[in-house]
């Protein structure tokens, strides 16, 4: 009976494969039909032919082609270039380190000596991994053929492309030997930070020829090409040690070398030496960034600064980090010219404003950067555009140099109270003669001097920065809706959690950068109307094809009365409130102080018709910092800089606002239009 049932069993398993095959046919034949009959064969047969051709013409000429990039200031004059520099520290594969060649091969392509450009197995393992874990957790590409993508395709993730890039590889093995095709690779892979090619690299994050890099300084410079972004060594210095210790691992694994080789490679500290020339100032850091968003943008990439929750903001900077490392790359390699705004002569003034009046602050941290720091930036009311920037104070030395006045947020103090409290509440009927009153509020806050002045009009009450009365004001107009002026002017960092109250007097989660607070302030200047701040006229190629081109479109944020109102009243601050004598000379301005609790943060921001400037400045680690004020460092700063660069100007006189009844009728008539609408 026992063996009647395994015969029975086997029949039904036999059927079973039988019939499987018969499906697996079935399929082939039909997956055969669409490639034929779909018109994907006639696709991929181009795609063969057209890799072919790239081959076939191909010399080692073209694995060390790579255009520089030129920046210009205002009047044509070379800022600084931009290149991958391959020809300059092109290696041939005998002076390129064993350890390298061992290290990347081990954590890239283990199979790289033995396939003949694809790896089928590696490829069936990604997309089963790829299946049981619902994403992509491992890639099947070869060296060779992310050599065949880095220099003949582009970075689009099309079955077309992979498909081509596949084809490119087989006709590479076939006509460079396995030592060119790792040569090509080593010298043309992204680095990050512009560095293309292990010779690049190592000087540029150790200062030392590739031949002096010890095995721990190998693995970790092989860490970063897998995602340049997520293993730059300035921004994310754990996650290449992670990476390093793994590539260590594997080439343990390989037999490549000692365990107690691997083992004291992963105790080293990893100390970055970069040369002092690599390092960009704030004008070329600043340029460079403003220049890839425009190629991103160019490209199709959406920018954000809303989220609907941490999960959608976190998928977004994924995208964002990708995009904006390929479009890196794009500026580095391809020949570009880049047109900016940038005033050298006013950069010059901007700069010196801010070293000689923190100069009496002379004490580091433990890389040798000064603590107290400063940051300043200005635009051409005229045009819109950046004419200045500084992102610190001068200091030579061969570490990162961050540019405060784009990369870092602070609490702005009274300094956001026009833009978000004073502007709004005038264009819901308060004019600068409206009465108001600074009195003490239950669990609300006292003023700067901890007194309170009783009756007042508005124009005193911004003028002299009553917390009490922006409190008030704000609270009058909802947090909601004072918070939606800056998110139409793009503060980046403006979160739900700064819909309160303490948002009034400048308690913001995350802060607002220079760079944002001179924009803003610029829109008051040029009667409410909001342009995004960039220092990029336009992008040619290197033959002088236009690229792209900027212009700078108005956003209406604040109406128009509503802007030279306030700027009325902020010309009262610089006259006769908390910026008292910061004007400049022989000329109309108009300007606020900002200062934070405990003295942590001090602003100065302001205008004349020609020019806007914000000031910061502060500790990059917040501490108080006795004495500091909106009025005192920050003030003299802008003082200083405004006077230098209105020398010679003539006098020009703020745009008039419109007579008070008038306007309340106009803004009577306005509600009056609303309600009815509703």
């Amino acid at each position: 009976m026992g063996f009647r049932k395994k015969k029975k069993k086997k029949y039904r398993v036999f059927w079973f494969f039988v019939k499987l095959q018969f499906v697996l046919m079935l399929l082939v034949v039909a997956a055969v039909g669409v490639y034929y009959y779909g018109g994907y064969a006639s696709q991929v047969q181009h795609m063969k032919e057209e890799a072919a051709g790239f081959v076939r013409k191909s010399t080692e000429a073209t694995f060390r082609a790579a255009q520089t990039s030129v920046v210009y200031d205002k009047d044509g004059n070379t800022i600084s270039t931009l290149k991958g520099e391959k020809d300059v520290y092109y290696l041939p594969y005998e002076k390129i380190p064993a350890d390298v060649c061992a290290a990347i091969v081990s954590i890239e392509d283990k199979k790289f000596y033995q396939h003949s450009g694809i790896d089928y197995k590696a490829i069936f393992r990604a997309v089963k991994a790829a299946i049981e874990n619902g994403e992509v957790t491992q890639g099947g590409s070869t060296i060779t053929q992310q050599l065949a993508r880095t220099v003949f395709l582009t970075q689009d993730r099309t079955w077309q492309r992979k498909v081509e890039e596949m084809f490119l590889a087989v006709e590479l093995e076939k006509k460079y030997s396995k030592t060119k095709i790792l040569e090509f690779y080593l010298n043309n892979i992204y680095f990050g930070n512009g560095y293309y090619g292990i010779q690049a690299a190592s000087i540029g994050y150790f200062n030392v020829e590739a031949d002096q890099l010890d095995l721990s300084q190998t693995a970790f410079l092989c860490a970063i090409p897998n995602n340049p972004t997520l293993y730059d060594p300035l921004t994310n210095m754990q996650n290449t040690l992670g990476r390093r210790d793994r590539i260590l691992d594997q080439m343990l694994e390989d037999g490549k070398i000692a365990e107690s080789a691997c083992l004291m490679a992963k105790a080293e500290e990893i100390t970055l030496n970069r040369p002092a020339h690599t390092k960009n100032n704030y004008v070329e850091t600043y340029t460079y960034y403003c220049a890839i968003r425009l190629l991103m943008e160019r490209e199709g990439f959406k920018f954000q600064t809303e989220f609907k929750n941490e999960e959608e903001r976190e998928a977004y900077n994924e995208r964002y980090n990708e995009k904006y490392t390929e479009c890196q790359k794009e500026l580095y390699t391809a020949g570009y010219r880049v047109y900016t705004s940038i005033d050298l002569g006013l950069q010059a003034m901007l700069q010196k404003a801010v070293d000689e009046n923190l100069a009496g602050f002379t004490e580091v941290n433990e890389e040798g950067v000064f603590k107290l720091q400063g940051a300043g930036v200005c635009i051409d009311n005229e045009t819109g555009y950046v004419r200045a920037i500084a992102g610190g104070r001068s200091q030579d030395f061969s570490g990162y140099t961050l540019n405060r006045a784009y990369q870092s947020y602070r609490q702005p103090g009274s300094s956001i109270k026009p833009l978000i409290v004073y502007a709004p509440a005038v264009e819901r009927g308060y004019t600068p003669d409206s009465i108001v009153k600074d009195e003490p509020i239950e669990d609300g806050p006292s003023n700067a001097n901890g007194g309170y002045s009783g009756e007042m009009t508005v124009r005193e009450a911004l003028s002299r920065s009553k917390n009490t009365i922006a409190w008030k004001l704000f609270e009058e107009l909802t947090p909601k809706t004072g918070l939606s002026y800056l998110k139409a002017m793009n503060f980046a960092k403006i979160t739900k959690e700064d819909e309160r109250l303490t948002s009034s007097l400048g308690g913001l989660t995350n802060g607002v950068s220079p760079v944002e607070m001179t924009a803003a302030y610029a829109a008051l200047q040029n009667d409410g109307n909001y342009r995004r701040p960039t220092c990029i006229i336009k992008i040619t190629d290197a033959d002088g094809v236009e690229i792209l081109s900027t212009e700078q479109e108005e956003k209406k944020v604040y109406k128009t009365t509503a802007a030279r109102m306030v700027t009325d009243m902020l010309a009262t601050a610089i006259t006769e409130g908390t910026g008292r004598g910061l004007g400049v000379t022989g000329m109309p301005s108009a300007g606020k102080t900002g200062t934070t609790n405990d003295n942590k943060d001090g602003w100065f921001a302001g205008y004349t018709r020609y020019y806007t400037a914000a000031v910061w400045v502060g500790y990059d680690m917040p501490a108080e910092l006795p004495g500091l004020s909106g009025s005192t460092y920050p003030g003299a700063i802008w003082h200083s800089f405004m006077e230098n660069c209105h020398a010679g100007l003539p006098s020009a006189e703020f745009l008039p606002y419109v007579e008070m009844d008038l306007y309340q009728k106009i803004r009577k008539d306005a509600l009056g239009e609303e309600e009815n609408m509703d």
